[in-house]
C-alpha cells in the first residue's frame, strides 16, 4: 500500500473580479474567471500513526490550527473518521497575500491526496463542500482549470478553454488583507452598476479581456501606487491584459507571445519578485 503522495498545488490568478453586492453574512457576491496557472506549492503526504506532523520551508506557517493545511487535515480526518494520522510536508512558493490562491490550492490538494492517500473514494463534491468550510476559494481548486466563479466564489461554471497565454506574475513585497480590502471597497458598491457579465462576455480567446476589470483596483491602486505603476511597466512592454489578482498583491499581464514575456520578466525582475508561468487546462 502506498504510505506517500507528492503533488503540485497550483496558483490561479482572476481574470477580472467584479463585486455585485454585500451578504448579509457579512460576505460578497462576486463574478470573476478563475484561471489555474503552472506556478505552484509542492506538497508530501505521508501516512503517521496518530494526528497531523506540518514541516515547511517558511517560518510563517506552524503546525497548528491557525494553518489551514491542518485544517484540511482535520475537517478530512473528522469526516471520514481517519484513526490514523499525516505528516504534511509543504515546499512553499506561491506568496501570501499576493491574490494567488496558494492557501486554498493548498487546502484542495490536501484534500485530494488524502482522498487518494486513504482510499476514501470522496467525489469531488463532497471534497468542495469540505473545502468550503475552511475557504470560499477551495472549491475551486478541486477541479482548477478554468472556471467561472460567483456567489462568494463558491458558485463554479467549468469553461472548456483556458485563458491563452504566457502569463508574467511581478509579486511586490506587499501583503494585501482580503477582508481589508474588501471593507475598503463596500463603499464603491453604490456606484451605478456595471452592465458587462463576465458569464455572457466570456466566449474563449474571442474574448474582450480589456472588459474583464478588478474592482479592487479602485482601493488597492491608490493606497499602493507601486502597484498601478507595475501594471503600466507589464502594459509597455505589450500584454494583451494586465491586472491586479483578487485583492492583490500580484500584478500579472497576458502575451501572445513568449518572447515579449520573457523580455518583460527580464526587465522587472531587477526591480522585483518575477515568475513566468502558464495556463492549466483540466479535462473534467
Amino acid at each position: 500500500m502506498k504510505n506517500t503522495l507528492t503533488l503540485k498545488s497550483c496558483a490561479k490568478v482572476n481574470i477580472g473580479l467584479r463585486i455585485v453586492s454585500k451578504r448579509p453574512d457579512g460576505y460578497h457576491n462576486i463574478q470573476s474567471i478563475f484561471q489555474e496557472i503552472s506556478f505552484c506549492d509542492s506538497i508530501s503526504l505521508t501516512k503517521i500513526n496518530h494526528g497531523c506532523k506540518f514541516s515547511s520551508n517558511v517560518e510563517w506557517l506552524k503546525n497548528d490550527i491557525s494553518n489551514l493545511c491542518v485544517q484540511a487535515w482535520d475537517v478530512f480526518s473528522d469526516y471520514y473518521q481517519i484513526p490514523t494520522g499525516v505528516s504534511i510536508e509543504l515546499n512553499k512558493k506561491i506568496p501570501a497575500g499576493g491574490g494567488l490562491g496558494g492557501g486554498s490550492s493548498n487546502v484542495a490538494t490536501i484534500l485530494k491526496g488524502l482522498n487518494t492517500l486513504y482510499k476514501t473514494n470522496g467525489t469531488d463534491h463532497k471534497l468542495m463542500n469540505l473545502g468550503k468550510s475552511i475557504g470560499a476559494d477551495v472549491p475551486f481548486f478541486i477541479q482548477g482549470g478554468t472556471q467561472l466563479g460567483e456567489g462568494i466564489g463558491d458558485k463554479l461554471t467549468s469553461i472548456e478553454n483556458p485563458i491563452t497565454g504566457t502569463y508574467l506574475l511581478v509579486i511586490p513585497d506587499i501583503s494585501i488583507d482580503t477582508s481589508q480590502a474588501y471593507s475598503q471597497v463596500k463603499k464603491h458598491l453604490e456606484r451605478e452598476t456595471d452592465p458587462h457579465n463576465f458569464a455572457n462576455l466570456f466566449q474563449g480567446d474571442e474574448s474582450p479581456l480589456e472588459l474583464f476589470e478588478n474592482d479592487f483596483e479602485l482601493v488597492v491602486i491608490p493606497t499602493y501606487p507601486e502597484i498601478g505603476r507595475i501594471k503600466e511597466l507589464i502594459q509597455a512592454y505589450g500584454a494583451k491584459y494586465t491586472s491586479l489578482s483578487g485583492s492583490g498583491s500580484t500584478v500579472f499581464g497576458i502575451f501572445d507571445e513568449e518572447a515579449d514575456a520573457i523580455k518583460a520578466e527580464s526587465e522587472i525582475s531587477s526591480e522585483y519578485r518575477t515568475v513566468l508561468t502558464y495556463p492549466i487546462q483540466r479535462l473534467l
